[in-house]
């Protein structure tokens, strides 16, 4: 059957409405001097002067030692949250304005496959897919062989969900509303995916663990990907401003997510991130049991 969906007004659904785009801009700003940091930890880190150290050093003023491939690592991370704020703004500001647009929500999907997408990959594939010093040989041939293809995995998946979320979102096709007006997301959404992996290698970096938790880093990551293309029911927080009321136990959560930030400073974000990750999964279990054993009964009863 062929839908009777049609673009209302062209012209209108392909304007350029300036403050919502610029934060939009900025995201992919971001998320590409995030690429470079990282090529040039890899590549340049020999060459890099001393303001590169120092202003590492005030993102984990608790590191002990910071090499100059490490304050470029840092400074990527940094990006790559700053994308992450960046990202939701965007939205937030465009729904406040009323300037809501398909050409924004195009352009803040292509700026999401490059900072939340392409950056991640790489500061991954840097710190954690390529063979370490140190590292036993056993790892070290696993990650030379399949390092690539974990890293692909992930920038795939990720790619995958932002395509989806265009789709499931689009105004021009019937029950879009459940998706865009809703109050969850449908699998985990990349920039939260992205500042988990970026926060969980800030922690590896602050502390000092990049030899000895790789291999554990690697089913998380891909444990993340999986999850970006779940159907899982992520809570959405894009309708949250100053004047919306919550719940007893969210406003505590609040509370202790800004105490969490205070107190534990560059490892609040890890555990922050982390938590939303996994809450929706757990919260999502029991139905899932329920959902596989009546397709188990139906299955016998055949």
């Amino acid at each position: 059957m062929k839908h009777t969906y049609q673009p209302k007004n062209v012209h209108q659904e392909s304007k350029i409405y300036i403050l919502p785009n610029t934060f939009t801009a900025g995201n992919l700003f971001f998320g590409f001097l995030a690429i470079i940091l990282c090529i040039q930890g890899k590549f340049n880190a020999d060459k890099a002067g001393e303001s590169i150290t120092k202003v590492a050093e005030l993102i984990t003023p608790s590191s002990a030692t910071i090499s100059n491939s490490t304050g470029y690592y840092l400074l990527a991370i940094l990006c790559i949250l700053a994308s992450f704020f960046c990202d939701a703004l965007d939205g937030r500001v465009a729904r406040m304005s009323g300037k809501t647009s398909l050409f924004g929500k195009e352009f803040d999907s292509l700026a999401d496959s490059v900072s939340f997408g392409i950056a991640p990959c790489m500061l991954m594939y840097f710190l954690v897919l390529q063979p370490l010093d140190g590292m036993k040989e056993s790892y070290a041939s696993l990650l030379e062989n399949t390092g690539w293809l974990i890293g692909f995995i992930y920038m795939l998946c990720a790619t995958i969900r932002l395509a989806r979320f265009n789709i499931l979102t689009n105004p021009y096709i019937a029950g879009y509303e459940k998706y865009e007006h809703g109050d969850y997301f449908s699998g985990l959404p990349a920039p939260a995916a992205a500042g988990a992996v970026a926060s969980i290698a800030l922690t590896m970096l602050s502390l000092n663990l990049q030899g000895i938790i790789p291999i554990l880093l690697i089913p998380l990551m891909l444990m993340i990907a999986w999850f970006m293309i779940s159907n899982i029911p992520y809570p959405s927080f894009k309708h949250i401003n100053w004047t919306t009321s919550m719940r007893f136990r969210s406003f505590v959560a609040l509370i202790i997510g800004i105490l969490l930030i205070v107190v534990l400073r560059e490892y609040s974000f890890a555990i922050i991130f982390l938590l939303y990750i996994f809450y929706a999964p757990i919260k999502y279990l029991p139905r899932a049991i329920k959902i596989l054993s009546y397709k188990a009964k139906k299955i016998r009863q055949k």
